[in-house]
């Protein structure tokens, strides 16, 4: 059985295609990352790492090639399959947090395992040990606008592994922060990610991150290298 957890094939997105100002930010994008791989994404600014993203997270669909997650063809596929997809086998981490204000911590990761059917009891388990694997298990109870920014992004992780996927993708997850805490962030996400055994695709703009990752992989002129 293969270990390959993503394989993206020849992708193509094109933006007001067919009409002026038509844009190709893809054009053939391929590749694959194992099963406890991480992988970092680098690319110009605006060559098109977020919409990479989006289409391996199936949060869009490509002109042309496929998605591929766990052996599976996600391409397409219903509506509603891909909404499975995205909530039990894709983890989605962003620049900024977007944590539910009105909820604490552990809320902000107890709340999606409850929407995949998780018994609140194990929920709150699984919750309170993401927190300790990241370093900040004593501000379970804090709301988000209580957490610095370093406290907030670790938070973010942990909801992004709460249902257990096996694929993570982030778009600079980092990059909001100032350079000593963004060291500290990213070396607690790479510890949920070898923790947990994820294959991991990680867009950043900081080279000495991405040199600590198992590969880097370039996006320019619509291709990856």
């Amino acid at each position: 059985m293969s270990d390959v957890m993503l394989r993206l094939e020849g992708l193509e997105r094109i933006y007001n295609k067919g009409l002026p100002g038509e844009v190709q930010v893809l054009r053939g994008a391929s590749l694959t990352v194992h099963a406890g791989e991480s992988v970092a994404l680098v690319a110009p600014s605006g060559a098109g790492k977020s919409t990479l993203l989006h289409l391996a997270g199936l949060l869009d669909t490509p002109d042309a090639g496929s998605v591929e997650i766990g052996g599976t063809v996600m391409t397409g596929l219903s509506d509603r399959r891909r909404t499975i997809a995205r909530r039990r086998d894709i983890g989605f981490v962003y620049q900024f947090h977007h944590l539910l204000p009105e909820f604490s911590a552990a809320e902000n990761i107890i709340l999606p395992q409850l929407a995949d059917g998780v018994a609140r009891a194990d929920a709150a388990a699984r919750a309170q040990s993401l927190l300790a694997e990241v370093g900040v298990a004593d501000r379970a109870s804090h709301r988000p606008a209580a957490l610095s920014g370093g406290e907030q992004q670790r938070v973010a992780f942990c909801r992004a592994l709460a249902n257990r996927p096996r694929l993570l993708l982030a778009d600079e997850p980092t990059g909001n922060l100032d350079p000593g805490t963004s060291d500290q962030v990213f070396e607690a996400l790479m510890r949920l990610v070898r923790g947990e055994g994820l294959a991991a695709l990680i867009a950043t703009h900081n080279m000495e991150l991405a040199a600590r990752m198992d590969r880097v992989v370039r996006l320019e002129n619509g291709l990856l290298a």
